[in-house]
């Protein structure tokens, strides 16, 4: 007889955007449903480059009292200082830092434009084990854009690492299969994030019988031997890789404008959408370490102790949701989900 229920230690996002502002009763309240803790994005504007902007930011997000423990990030620029590295491990509330490459995703113009111009911080951050969050493409704009991610790592990501053999660092949502051998083949000090809509979704999803911009994210959905190669990662259940939704915001009108937003708004269903991907792969008893062990054990961190009850249970995602006063469309909107958290 197929369980009716599924019962899972409480899981945490290692990866997510909150946005700041008003936006914020959503967005927090939406991973809280789920979520004991989450990475929090510093891309604000202006970004979070320092400890104090992070105690601060981190105050806004503890203020909506949703009970989600929001562990925070800085914004690497070629300008961070080992001092500022160093303030911000002895917070103790800022678990990472974040690389963007200048003009890779949102509100990442003021990115780092050559990694050696960070390496004073990079240095400290290897001789005190807080962790390089990295936003794995490359941004030359003679590269393909199918081909970033790939570019990246043979000509930026694999000399960082041989140059810092003891730095921790975490490829986040990574979307190749380049990407997935690089994992596996380093060393513990390595580990990658995983979102749902790349294990869900390829190019052809989002692009085949016209363009759907709510599945339009960064790094961008790739063929579907890219997201073959994902899926064979959770499966194999190597530790290494562990949930990060990428959960982006962005309100319906500027993800449907001339210029479309980046990203994709899984927050409200993440947990849901990861255990059906998990159930049709045939690995429904692997989720709980995807989910919940593996990004704990790689942040050096406990599991939680909660725990939360998915329900067997055919619902629909809704086609829209309120936010702050406009209207933001979830991922996979009008899609029926055989799983359903229990509130």
């Amino acid at each position: 007889m197929t369980a009716q229920t599924l019962t899972l230690i409480q899981p945490d996002d290692w990866h997510l955007h909150l946005r700041d502002g008003a936006v914020l009763g959503r967005t927090t309240k939406d991973s809280a449903r789920q979520f004991g803790r989450a990475i929090i994005m510093p891309n604000l504007t202006p970004p979070i480059t320092n400890t104090t902007m992070a105690m601060d930011y981190k105050s806004r997000i503890d203020a909506q009292g949703s009970g989600l423990e929001a562990l925070m990030t800085l914004y690497l620029t070629d300008n961070t200082t080992a001092t500022d590295i160093r303030n911000a491990h002895d917070s103790g509330i800022v678990s990472g830092v974040k690389l963007y490459p200048a003009g890779a995703t949102t509100n990442s113009t003021a990115g780092v434009t050559a990694i050696n111009k960070a390496y004073k911080a990079i240095a400290t951050m290897e001789e005190l084990g807080l962790p390089l969050l990295v936003h794995g493409e490359t941004t030359h704009t003679d590269v393909d854009i199918f081909d970033r991610e790939k570019v990246f790592i043979d000509t930026q990501l694999a000399p960082l690492v041989s140059h810092f053999p003891k730095l921790r660092l975490v490829v986040e949502h990574i979307t190749t299969k380049e990407a997935v051998e690089f994992v596996q083949q380093s060393n513990a000090n390595i580990g990658a994030t995983i979102t749902p809509q790349h294990l869900m979704y390829n190019r052809n999803h989002m692009l085949v019988g016209g363009i759907k911009p709510h599945l339009y994210c960064l790094p961008v959905l790739k063929r579907n031997t890219h997201q073959q190669a994902l899926q064979d990662a959770v499966v194999s259940g190597d530790d290494s890789f562990f949930l990060g939704t990428d959960s982006a915001p962005h309100a319906q009108g500027a993800k449907e404008s001339a210029c479309g937003c980046a990203g994709c708004y899984s927050a409200p269903v993440a947990i849901e959408l990861y255990a059906q991907t998990f159930e049709q792969l045939g690995i429904l008893d692997k989720l709980e370490a995807f989910a919940s062990r593996n990004g704990p054990k790689f942040y050096r961190l406990p599991v939680n102790s909660k725990t939360i009850t998915l329900i067997r249970q055919d619902w629909q995602v809704p086609t829209s949701l309120n936010y702050a006063g406009d209207t933001i469309i979830p991922l996979g909107a009008g899609e029926t989900l055989h799983w359903k958290l229990q509130d």
